[in-house]
């Protein structure tokens, strides 16, 4: 059972229910430790005083503000605590926004906000299912381990939710930051931007994140597991040569007809469902995949010998794999 990181009331108006925080999502990143190397040697991190060169209890460390030249205020974590008491235990929502107002880059970190109570269940719900009819977040802040947060609740099926966000002075602004911005926005030609919409509309696809999966952690995995074997791993292709403007509209029509209709499955509303990690279009082009692609289709039809396979050996034997499929399916 999750437990809670942060418990106290969420208040609307005259209205306030107790709640408690929980992590929404968990890091599954396939993790390392630090050796020497050559030795296999732990390598670990102390807290050690720069005058002493001695190793400190956490106990006995302190935040301290430096002031510059050596001077510091120490501050003891107690006193960061008793300078808000009521806004540490609080989130006082202050207003309401329409979703589709706040950028993605504000969002942070996200937690599910549940009722501290079967007795509190009804107002949360309350709550819950007037955000989802209004299509609104609520805005709020409240402080959590020393440090004040701006947020923003949301309705999720069967759940609020709540994103941590970036203050303003945070955000960068593009225009000042990124020096390859132009001053003004380049012009599109009209047959450019619709073919480039096309395209869009062809690549639509339903939204189920249970089609994606890390490919980059189970190449990790196996990394790990063709060393401990004393394999080896094929590498990850290049990325592949920037467009040139002046071949932009055949590259662009070109991926239109590649990707306009194709046999894929659509969804109720007409767009075609994301590809799973094994499906493929009966008449494929197998050449066409990518050396990584290849690999990960060789994985999942358990090829041997597929770590230490070129590109082309990796085609080569998919190919005679599916084509002894098809012949075992006509007898």
């Amino acid at each position: 059972m999750a437990r809670s990181i942060w418990s106290g009331v969420l208040t609307f108006g005259l209205v306030t229910v107790p709640v408690g925080l929980f992590t929404a999502t968990e890091d599954h990143t396939v993790h390392f430790h630090q050796l020497q190397r050559g030795t296999g040697d732990r390598i670990r991190y102390k807290r050690i005083n720069e005058r002493t060169g001695e190793e400190v209890p956490t106990d006995d460390i302190v935040k301290g503000y430096d002031l510059g030249e050596g001077d510091y205020v120490v501050v003891e974590p107690e006193e960061l605590d008793d300078i808000a008491p009521g806004k540490s235990k609080v989130i006082d929502m202050t207003g309401f926004v329409d979703l589709d107002r706040i950028e993605p880059v504000y969002f942070d970190r996200t937690y599910y906000v549940a009722p501290r109570g079967k007795e509190y269940v009804k107002v949360y719900e309350l709550l819950r299912a007037a955000l989802e009819r209004s299509n609104k977040a609520g805005i709020a802040t409240f402080t959590m381990r020393s440090k004040q947060y701006l947020t923003a609740l949301r309705a999720q099926d069967d759940v609020l939710v709540m994103h941590t966000m970036r203050w303003a002075d945070e955000v960068r602004d593009p225009r000042q930051d990124l020096d390859v911005m132009p001053a003004r926005r380049p012009e599109v030609a009209d047959r450019e931007l619709r073919t480039a919409q096309q395209l869009i509309d062809a690549l639509s696809i339903d939204w189920d994140p249970n089609d994606y999966h890390d490919t980059y952690e189970e190449r990790v995995k196996e990394l790990v597991a063709a060393k401990r074997e004393g394999k080896e791993v094929v590498g990850e292709e290049g990325p592949p040569d920037a467009t040139n403007v002046v071949d932009l509209m055949s590259a662009l029509e070109r991926s239109v007809e590649r990707n306009r209709g194709g046999g894929k499955s659509k969804g109720k509303d007409g767009r075609r469902k994301a590809p799973a990690k094994t499906r493929k279009r009966p008449d494929e082009d197998l050449s066409s995949l990518t050396k990584s692609e290849l690999y990960r289709r060789a994985t999942d039809a358990d090829v041997p010998g597929r770590s230490k396979m070129s590109r082309e050996q990796l085609v080569e034997a998919l190919t005679g794999r599916k084509a002894r499929k098809g012949r075992k399916a006509a007898a």
